[in-house]
C-alpha cells in the first residue's frame, strides 16, 4: 500500500521492455495506460522532434490521474525514420540499410504531473552495426524478434550480436533512458512510495 500523499505513477505504454527497465531501478508503475495516438511523421519533422512529440502526446492522451510517464523511440538513418517494420520483408530491408553503418536511436520521454504540468526531453544514442551477411539477416528475420520494434530490431535480443559500438545510453536504445527518466520524474515532484 502506498503511503499517504504519494501520487500514482502511470506508464503510458504497453511495452514490457519499458516495465522491465523501470523495475531495474526499483520503480513499479501503479497502472499501465497504453495510448492510441496517430504516430505518423509530419512533413519536414525531424526524428528528434517526432520522438519528443509522440512522447508528449502519449502523456497527454492518458486519462489516468497521477504522474504519467510516456516514451517513444525513433530509429533514424540520417533524416530517414525507420519505424516498426510492418512485415518480414520490411524488417529485412531495414537490416540491409543498417548493415555496416551507424544510426541514431532517439527516445523521447515525457512526464505529466497531477497538476497538468508537462516536461519532456529527448535522449540520443548512436549505434554502429557490423556488416551483416545474408545469413545474419535471414536468421534474425526468421526469429521474429524484430516484431514491434523501431528499426526492425531489438538490441536486447539476438541483434545485440550485430552491434560493434554504442555512443550514449544503452537503456535509451532499449526504449527508456533510466537516468533521464528518474531525473525527470523527480524533477516533476514524483516520489517513490514507501511500503
Amino acid at each position: 500500500m502506498a503511503s499517504t500523499g504519494a501520487a500514482r505513477l502511470i506508464l503510458a505504454s504497453a511495452s514490457p521492455r519499458r516495465r522491465d527497465l523501470l523495475a531495474q531501478i526499483g520503480i513499479v508503475p501503479d497502472a499501465i495506460c497504453p495510448t492510441d495516438i496517430d504516430e505518423t511523421r509530419r512533413k519536414d519533422e525531424s526524428p528528434r522532434a517526432l520522438a519528443q512529440r509522440l512522447a508528449r502526446e502519449k502523456a497527454l492522451a492518458c486519462p489516468e490521474e497521477g504522474y504519467v510517464l510516456a516514451a517513444d523511440t525513433v530509429v533514424a538513418l540520417g533524416s530517414r525514420n525507420l519505424e516498426k517494420a510492418a512485415d518480414a520483408a520490411e524488417a529485412e530491408a531495414f537490416l540491409r540499410l543498417l548493415s555496416g553503418r551507424a544510426h541514431q536511436c532517439l527516445t523521447g520521454i515525457a512526464v505529466r504531473a497531477p497538476d497538468g504540468r508537462l516536461s519532456a526531453r529527448t535522449v540520443l544514442a548512436r549505434v554502429k552495426f557490423k556488416r551483416l551477411t545474408d545469413r545474419d539477416i535471414a536468421d534474425y528475420v526468421a526469429s521474429g524478434d524484430w516484431k514491434g520494434k523501431a528499426g526492425g530490431y531489438g538490441i536486447q535480443g539476438a541483434a545485440g550480436a550485430f552491434v560493434t559500438g554504442i555512443n550514449g545510453s544503452y537503456t535509451a536504445i532499449v526504449g527508456l533512458p533510466l537516468y533521464e527518466t528518474k531525473a525527470l520524474l523527480e524533477g516533476m515532484g514524483w516520489k517513490k512510495a514507501s511500503h
